[in-house]
């Protein structure tokens, strides 16, 4: 992936993914905790894809914004679409762009013709935003090829510190239409708990064949230790994750912040 030079005359959203470019991938890190929740998240997705799935396999990456998701598994031989409603960053994607087979679909993923045309589709850190989790689910859904997989991506709903209602415990979604699609954790509306993936699969006509929890609170800088991860080394902090991954599964749930779920679309 290739580090473009920063030019005062791009548009905003161009300069505004740059920024998010330099701390995410190229290292120049301001919040330790974002860095490393970021670089686990990414970790977990492509492990994910690779796990069911060898190139040149095709990919979509719903809402894909600068795209990093979509360079890295276009650099590893798959063959990736690329997608998101703001079409004016798909040329600022290419600026990084070094080898690889990626091409490019803006707007609504959903008007664009691509039912059953993927063998795997990303959502990572979508979901979140949507108010209608389990409709967009299932629209999801029919971009998968008959035996092809989603890969999603959410905070996990159960940590300890999370504030937000639970999908499940609201009995009209629509209130929140109107805040849906905003960037960044300010436009998260519900975060999904994992006791409610089965159902929101069995709805979309998906099967759940893999749930991982990951990323503890340290590792996010939460709880005040974001101060303890500019001092740590980094196989420290790596250490005490996997040493917290190793717990019971309802501890996990309490102490980690993300969730990564591989659904499968029957044949």
């Amino acid at each position: 992936m290739r580090q473009p030079a920063f030019n005062e005359s791009w548009p905003e959203s161009w300069k505004l993914s740059h920024a998010y470019d330099l701390e995410e991938v190229f290292g120049q890190v301001r919040y330790y905790g974002y860095v490393y929740a970021y670089q686990r998240r990414m970790r977990q997705t492509l492990d994910l894809v690779q796990h069911i799935a060898q190139p040149p396999a095709t990919v979509l990456d719903v809402a894909a914004a600068q795209g990093n998701f979509s360079l890295r598994l276009a650099e590893m031989g798959y063959r990736v679409i690329w997608n998101d409603l703001r079409g004016d960053l798909a040329d600022y994607v290419l600026l990084k762009h070094e080898r690889g087979d990626l091409k490019f679909a803006s707007g609504n993923v959903f008007d664009l013709g691509l039912d059953g045309a993927f063998d795997v589709v990303l959502i990572t850190e979508i979901i979140e935003h949507v108010a209608h989790p389990d409709e967009f689910l299932q629209k999801i859904g029919r971009l998968v090829k008959p035996g092809g997989h989603i890969v999603m991506t959410t905070p996990n709903g159960g940590y300890f510190k999370n504030r937000l209602p639970k999908f499940s415990d609201c009995p009209d979604p629509s209130q929140f239409e109107a805040m849906q699609f905003k960037p960044n954790s300010d436009g998260h509306i519900f975060l999904l708990h994992v006791d409610e993936i089965s159902g929101l699969a069995a709805k979309a006509g998906l099967k759940v064949e893999q749930i991982r929890i990951y990323t503890n609170f340290l590792t996010n800088g939460h709880v005040k230790t974001e101060a303890l991860l500019k001092v740590f080394p980094r196989y420290l902090v790596e250490t005490l994750d996997t040493l917290t991954a190793r717990l019971p599964w309802l501890l996990r749930k309490k102490l980690h912040t993300g969730m990564a779920v591989l659904f499968s679309r029957p044949e």
